[in-house]
């Protein structure tokens, strides 16, 4: 078996220490939390067990603490729908989702048979209309909707293709019948 090349001295062991008591984000605290494990001897298995990362996400962390430092460890992600829509488009947003209604808009082509009540789909649609934004989860919709005064309800299930009128002589028919 071979010897473990990274090891850490008693010095980088404080400077770890003292930066994940200091460190208020989580994945950050994490991979401060792991490289220090690492670097103290501990067994892999065990480092995965601790702090739920996989063996690959560990070995990067090692790589990139070799050539960068603690800032390297650092958490840069950004989700992927992060602030698409500024502050002044939600406002914006939220006044246009009241003032109109799906079928003021789209017509009979939306996701409800009636177009009264906005769903997920129409939303997507007039961000994508107004804004040519579109969100990558449907997630982004609801906190969308959320953000707009919108509660989430989930819609009747209706067919667009169903006819009153032929609905209507069908339960006249029954009636007869009785």
């Amino acid at each position: 078996m071979a010897k473990r090349q990274f090891q850490l001295s008693a010095q980088q062991v404080k400077e770890f220490t003292h930066a994940y008591q200091n460190c208020r984000d989580g994945p950050t605290r994490t991979r401060y939390q792991a490289v220090r494990l690492y670097g103290a001897g501990y067994p892999v298995e065990e480092i995965m067990d601790i702090t739920g990362c996989s063996r690959t996400s560990l070995m990067d962390w090692c790589r990139i603490y070799r050539q960068d430092g603690l800032s390297g460890l650092v958490d840069k992600r950004r989700g992927g729908n992060r602030a698409k829509l500024q502050p002044e488009q939600i406002e914006e947003l939220r006044t246009r989702l009241h003032q109109y209604t799906p079928a003021n808009l789209f017509g009979t082509t939306t996701a409800t048979a009636d177009g009264q009540f906005w769903t997920v789909q129409d939303l997507q649609r007039a961000i994508q209309q107004w804004y040519g934004i579109c969100y990558q989860s449907r997630s982004s919709y609801l906190r969308l909707f959320d953000l707009c005064d919108f509660s989430y309800q989930r819609p009747a299930r209706t067919y667009k293709s169903r006819s009153e009128a032929k609905i209507l002589e069908f339960e006249e028919q029954l009636e007869k019948k009785r």
